[in-house]
């Protein structure tokens, strides 16, 4: 995963383990195939995150290893053959469980970020 592209060009670094998060947060509204899954996170974050596929199925296939998703093939919308992933109940527990900390780690950046004025 990488974030959109700065204005002298270069790629901003991303926060380890967020992908993970995003997927399993992208799948609470229903089944969906990799490359939906990678759309909805950018369209969700303004074209700001992009998600390439070298990350996107490590990522699916590490989860489904978890049991917090599971895979089944279908057909996509454009007839082509294509694994869909659903959120399963353990990943549920498992997506409230890591925005909670997200949200915690999140706040402590903040309050590390807000101390110091803007040079």
């Amino acid at each position: 995963m990488s974030i959109r592209k700065r204005a002298d060009g270069e790629y901003s670094a991303h926060l380890q383990g967020t992908l993970d998060l995003l997927i399993l947060r992208t799948l609470i509204f229903g089944r969906q195939h990799g490359q939906g899954i990678a759309r909805a996170i950018q369209q969700q974050s303004d074209n700001v995150l992009i998600v390439d596929h070298g990350s996107l199925y490590p990522a699916l296939q590490r989860l489904e290893a978890r049991g917090f998703i599971d895979a089944a093939w279908g057909v996509s919308d454009n007839n082509r053959r294509a694994r869909f992933y659903t959120l399963t109940k353990k990943g549920r527990k498992e997506l409230a469980r890591e925005r909670s900390e997200w949200r915690r780690i999140a706040s402590a950046i903040m309050r590390v970020l807000g101390t110091d004025p803007v040079a």
